[in-house]
């Protein structure tokens, strides 16, 4: 960045004294030429008052080298010119300025050489006597006013841009001190550039992001591995007492009962892991496409019930056709997660609503359950994961902690919004948004 700032503020001064220089040199060249005209007119009209024919006999004026006189007769031939025969001239009624003197009495024209080095202006004027006095004047062309200058430029130029290298040197670190600051100090109450304030609470957020996203994660790969753990060391605790033939043939049943219990623990607690794993993956979303949330529901309702017969819970579907741009898969899997945390957070004989209807441009979820509720201090948690309000019953009832975080993640992915509304020992009512 500092060398980036160099370069540019060298070429900036390098063509600031180019552009400069041509500039000056230009609007002094077309000053010069302004006064050269303005000179002419003056030495032509005081020629004008004089008599010519004296004039012509002067030898002052035919030796004069600083500007050429000529006398143009009514038919345009040449009567008498300072500085070449007039005999040999040819006829000038066609020269621009000449023309211009016969019809409106005076007339300008400006010449090039052929090596652009000069450049030769002329005044003529029309006398009373109905002849015309011209008189010329050479210069230095603009192009060979540069070739002289041109030395001059580059070293103006080779200056500039030494003393340009220390001072945009001292500005680079000026400029950049208080942004190099700001790098070292993100918690800084404000930067020295007001400019700079949006950038710096932008790049504060997105380090408290960062860091809660470490910190999530973290928790997240302990909760994990304590979660692990837990199966895994019931399971190789039962294994070792069988093996080792400790305990009777009768218990052997029930302690193959818990291995296979807390096997079937363990995969479902890493087909969650997965499954979150892949949620969290947004660019790898599925395809959404129109569907009905009612018949999504109605196609889950049989498992839900049966799942649920073990209490004599009731289950039962309300509302109707509901359409929304979702996926099967990820519509299969809300209904089912806030189906099974109903079912499995109930009371004996209690009772489970689901509800699909369309309110305003949602399509809108609605799992009513009869059980033991959620307390006001972890109505705010009870999404995240592996948080769980009755860890002891959760674990009795094979929750793995995971199946509301799945919702949040799903939810999220459709843009929508969940609504939680519970009370200890009446139930819980959780209303999705899509």
């Amino acid at each position: 960045m500092k060398q980036k700032i160099n370069v540019r503020l060298i070429l900036i001064a390098f063509l600031a004294t180019i552009v400069t220089t041509i500039s000056v040199t230009v609007v002094h060249y077309r000053l010069f030429q302004e006064q050269v005209k303005h000179d002419l007119r003056l030495e032509t009209e005081l020629l004008c008052e004089a008599d010519i024919e004296e004039l012509v006999a002067k030898e002052a004026v035919k030796n004069n080298a600083d500007i050429r006189i000529t006398w143009i007769g009514k038919d345009g031939e040449v009567l008498f010119d300072n500085d070449a025969n007039a005999s040999q001239l040819t006829n000038h009624m066609n020269r621009p300025e000449v023309k211009a003197a016969f019809e409106t009495g005076q007339g300008e024209a400006t010449r090039e050489s052929e090596t652009m080095k000069m450049r030769t202006f002329y005044y003529a004027r029309l006398m009373e006597d109905g002849t015309v006095l011209r008189i010329s004047k050479e210069a230095v062309s603009l192009v060979s006013v540069f070739l002289s200058v041109f030395p001059i430029i580059l070293v103006i130029i080779l200056v500039i841009t030494i003393v340009c290298v220390a001072v945009s040197h001292f500005l680079t670190k000026q400029l950049l001190r208080p942004i190099e600051r700001m790098a070292q100090n993100l918690d800084e109450a404000e930067s020295e550039y007001k400019e700079l304030t949006p950038f710096m609470e932008h790049i504060r957020e997105q380090h408290a992001n960062v860091l809660a996203s470490a910190k999530s994660r973290q928790d997240f790969t302990a909760n994990v591995s304590h979660e692990l753990k837990t199966p895994l060391t019931a399971i190789s605790g039962y294994a070792e007492l069988i093996e080792n033939r400790m305990v009777s043939q009768e218990k052997e049943v029930h302690f193959a009962a818990e291995i296979r219990k807390n096997a079937d623990r363990l995969v479902s607690l890493i087909n969650d892991i997965i499954r979150l794993s892949e949620l969290d993956q947004k660019e790898n979303t599925p395809d959404f496409e129109q569907l009905d949330l009612y018949a999504v529901a109605e196609e889950r309702l049989e498992l839900l019930r049966e799942n649920a017969r073990s209490k004599n819970i009731q289950v039962e579907l309300h509302g109707g056709c509901t359409y929304v741009l979702s996926n099967k898969g990820m519509l299969t899997e809300l209904i089912d997660n806030l189906g099974q945390n109903a079912i499995r957070y109930n009371v004996v004989n209690g009772k489970v609503d689901i509800t699909v209807e369309k309110e305003g441009t949602h399509a809108v979820l609605t799992v009513e359950d009869t059980g033991i509720g959620i307390p006001p201090k972890d109505q705010e948690r009870v999404f995240e994961r592996f948080y769980r309000v009755d860890k002891s019953r959760s674990k009795e009832t094979g929750g793995t902690g995971l199946g509301l975080a799945i919702v949040k993640h799903i939810v999220e992915l459709h843009d929508g919004e969940i609504q939680l509304k519970s009370e200890v020992n009446k139930g819980t009512q959780i209303r999705i948004l899509l």
